[in-house]
């Protein structure tokens, strides 16, 4: 049985095959020849809002055979302060896989543990493994071998995202910077764990000069909306517009994990200058799924 739980515990051998994968996922899409989840229900448990990763899972399991149950911790028991653990015992003798959008990294790693059947974390407060999966194919759909590049991260530098790019990099081979004001950088015990070539720094130009990827995403994440205020206020700056986009390569790619707003991580200039690169990051969200679902049930 597999489980996709973050980027970290993933191989380098993992990750390539499912974006590999990914391509003819998105070719074949509408005439798949295997239905690998075909008599399987599986289980979306999301105590977090969400649209791309919501929809691209339950289309993504329906297009493989599969059928889809979506759990508001608030309509089940989890939600009154049923142990995570007793939740997960109950699900797994009752459905085949679960998707889990929750703030604990250790509650999806529990939930797989005490279920026993194939999980999959969509999104943690720690990793966004799926996100990350996707971001690489679609820069390799575009670009080419991400090996040997250089990515680099404008904004909140201590988050979900940027710890599953820290892991990315050195297990694939690129370089990884992280363009953060002080405090808002990433944590030295995940740069030790991580190790490969990581630059952290408060300097956004420095980053961006000669960069193959400008990356960003939004200053507040869910859940730390009572620190609004004060994140904008440090991040003020540290933003993708069109000034800090001509010190990357000419053809550096820029790419937005969406919600986005406009103004704040990225300027709308920008934005709409690289919509179509932005757009075709969010619909890979399919593509992407359906090649993890298929690699974690083959």
């Amino acid at each position: 049985m597999r489980n996709l739980l973050s980027i970290e515990a993933m191989t380098q051998a993992d990750m390539e095959k499912i974006v590999a994968a990914s391509g003819p996922m998105k070719r074949e899409r509408g005439h798949h020849q295997r239905q690998p989840l075909a008599g399987k229900s599986w289980a979306l448990i999301f105590c977090k809002s969400s649209t791309r990763t919501r929809v691209s899972f339950e289309v993504g399991i329906r297009e493989l055979g599969g059928q889809v149950l979506f759990l508001n911790p608030n309509d089940i028991q989890l939600g009154r302060g049923e142990p995570i653990k007793d939740t997960a015992r109950v699900l797994g003798r009752m459905i085949h896989g679960a998707v889990i959008r929750t703030f604990a990294q250790a509650d999806v790693e529990d939930f797989a543990r005490f279920s026993a059947i194939p999980t999959i974390n969509a999104l943690t407060d720690d990793e966004h493994p799926c996100q990350i999966l996707t971001d690489i194919f679609t820069f390799e759909e575009k670009r080419g071998p991400i090996r040997g590049k250089v990515v680099t991260f404008v904004g909140d530098g201590a988050n979900n995202m940027t710890n599953s790019w820290i892991f990315a990099a050195a297990k694939l081979g690129f370089e990884f910077r992280v363009a953060a004001p002080k405090g808002y950088q990433p944590s030295p015990d995940i740069l030790t764990r991580a190790g490969g070539k990581i630059v952290v720094t408060d300097d956004v130009k420095a980053a961006a000069t000669g960069t193959d990827l400008l990356y960003t995403d939004v200053w507040v994440s869910m859940g730390q909306e009572a620190q609004s205020v004060e994140r904008v206020q440090k991040m003020t700056g540290y933003q993708i517009n069109q000034s800090l986009v001509k010190l990357a390569k000419p053809d550096a790619l820029v790419m937005h994990c969406l919600p986005a707003y406009r103004g704040k991580e990225i300027d709308e200039a920008t934005f709409e200058a690289n919509a179509q690169t932005i757009f075709d990051q969010a619909e890979n969200r399919l593509h992407v799924q359906k090649a993890i679902l298929n690699w974690i049930v083959s």
